[in-house]
Parts: structure tokens; sequence; C-alpha cells
């Protein structure tokens, strides 16, 4: 099956959005449990104890304890505005931050920074001024800045202009909210299907019908990422979460030789976005490659790099280790399948 296809279902009676290309998983976004704070969610959060030596705090929401990093300036017992970022281990407090964000497809509104700016990535000089022309009509309340994302190129004028609004009346809502009060959720985080129409590529074929993942085989394909196994076309990847990390290894199909290992890495870094993405793996990768020359490290970085830019999910090369093994960080924007299907 060539194109791409965006199908919408439920798995273990949560929601779930599912990318397939060219008859592949693409992506996969499946919601967390009741019990997991949902990065996006933005609460009226109560200040609790300082972590000492860390310069954070631990903050009490409805929904569980979060932690902000940098707290300075506020007091135990304080009321404070907070957004959840990213997820955390079960055992520890999901990070959050001040810097509340509500985000579109087409559009960005960012409370405490008035600017009006267009994504840089949209080049066409036409296109760019009728953006500005919607930019300066935009009624936003005061103290509210807007930024254009990317998606907004290709979006239809009167799409940007209804997301503007509506998001402009969302903020305005959550924003109005009293300073003072007990802990409390003002907003939802995204829900899968919601993050799918935001985030991902438009498809022409959406099905959000009863039955979607059965049509298309996404059952047997979560199946399949059970096993940490990623077959390469010579050789194959082992992507296995521990509690510290993600350990990552490189098989070259039983050659020694650095030609074949150089091959198979190169193949593997390729593989190995997707493979993360699928599984909602993020935190420290350490990557053990096959047999690699000292004078290709370079070439594989580059490789490394320019596969991890394509991937929604930001992930930064921090480096090789003594060993010869490759580190990465990458953000904990989702919540590990494993966990999700346990």
């Amino acid at each position: 099956m060539k194109g791409s296809v965006i199908a919408m279902d439920r798995i273990l009676g949560r929601q779930a959005a599912a990318r397939i290309v060219d008859g592949e998983l693409d992506d996969l976004l499946i919601d967390p449990p009741d019990d997991r704070v949902r990065p996006g969610a933005i609460y009226r959060a109560k200040a609790g104890r300082p972590m000492k030596g860390q310069g954070g705090m631990i903050l009490e929401t409805p929904d569980g304890p979060l932690f902000l990093r940098s707290a300075k300036g506020i007091a135990q017992g304080d009321a404070v505005f907070v957004q959840a970022s990213t997820y955390a281990e079960r055992e520890k407090a999901a990070p959050a931050t001040q810097r509340i964000l509500f985000k579109g497809r087409h559009a960005m509104l960012t409370p405490g920074a008035p600017g009006r700016n267009i994504s840089r990535a949209i080049m066409n000089q036409e296109r760019r001024a009728a953006l500005q022309e919607i930019l300066d009509e935009a009624e936003l309340p005061e103290g509210l800045g807007i930024v254009l994302r990317t998606a907004a190129d290709a979006a239809e004028d009167v799409d940007v202009r209804e997301e503007i609004a509506r998001l402009a009346d969302i903020a305005g809502m959550v924003l109005n909210e009293p300073r003072s009060g007990g802990p409390a959720r003002l907003l939802d985080g995204p829900s899968a299907p919601e993050l799918a129409l935001r985030d991902w590529p438009r498809s022409r074929d959406l099905d959000d019908s009863p039955g979607s993942f059965d049509r298309f085989g996404v059952d047997e394909m979560i199946d399949a990422l059970r096993s940490p196994h990623v077959m390469l076309g010579e050789g194959s990847v082992a992507v296995e979460p521990t509690r510290a990390l993600v350990a990552v290894d490189v098989n070259a199909a039983g050659s020694s030789s650095t030609a074949a290992g150089l091959k198979t890495n190169l193949a593997a870094l390729r593989a190995l976005p997707r493979a993360l993405r699928l599984r909602g793996l993020g935190g420290q990768i350490s990557v053990d490659l096959a047999p690699l020359a000292k004078r290709e490290r370079r070439r594989v970085e580059d490789a490394a790099k320019s596969a991890f830019r394509a991937c929604p999910v930001d992930t930064a090369f921090a480096g090789w280790t003594p060993l010869g093994h490759m580190e990465f960080l990458r953000k904990r924007e989702r919540l590990p399948l494993h966990e999700v299907l346990a």
C-alpha cells in the first residue's frame, strides 16, 4: 500500500492514533493511563517543599506531583501557574515549566512574550507577506505573543485565522483564572488524536471509524514492537530500555570487517529514530555500534544527526564514550510503549 494513512482507534480503552506510510507503521500515539500527568496540561499548582541543592521545587496538583526545576522567588504554599512539559519515570514527579504555551497546528500563543513572528522555515516572501497580514489583524489578549508555525505555509488563510481565534479564547479563559486558590487542572493536555492532527503531516486518507486499526493491520504492527529487534537489510538492531537508559546494540550479522560494520551502522542509525519513536523511548540513549574505524566517526555522527533531525522528538548527540559508544539525549515526550500496554 503506497502513500500515507492516519488511523484512529482505541487500545485498552484509550484513544490512539497511528500513521502508516507505504504499508509500514511510521508513528504511534496512545493516551497514557489516567494516573499519569499528560504533557501540555496546565495547572494552578501549590508550591510544596523545595529540593535542597537543586534549586527546584515539588508542586502539588490534582493529578499528582510536578517538579519545577527553577523555583526562584516561589515560597512554599504559593499558587503558581505551570504546564506539564514531559513524562517522567513512574516513581518521579513529571517536569513542569512556568513558560506556558498554547499550541495549535498553524499557530502557537506565547504568554509573556508579546511578539508576532513567522517560522523561519517559511521562505516564500509572498506567503510571508500574506501571513504577516493575518498576524497584524489578529486580536490577542494583552501580553500574549504569537508564532505562526511551519504548517501555516500550506494552510488556508481562513483556517489560520480560525485557529488563532480559538487559541486566543482558550488562553484568555485559562489566564483569567484566579491566581489564588487550591490546586486545579485548568486545561487538559492534548489527546493522542489531537496530537496527531496537530503535529503529523496531513494525509488525504484519514480513518477514525471503529475498527480502523484492524483494517490496516495496526494491531499486528504494535505486537511486533514488543520485540526489541529491528531487522536491517544486513544485520539488525536491538533496542532495550533499562531503568537508567535505553541500550541499543548494532549487530553486523556476524561480519567483523570495518567496511561491513560501517554499512550496518549507517543503516542502523537511519532506522533508530523510528524504532525509538514507535516504542515511546527517551532519556539517555547509548548505542553500541558494530566494528567501526575511528576515522569513520564523523561520517557516522553526520548520518545520526541527519536522521534525528527529521524526527519530531527532540534528540541531541551527546558524544562518544571511552568505549566507543554513541550517546544521545532524547526528550521524554511520550510514555514508553511497554508501560502503556502493561
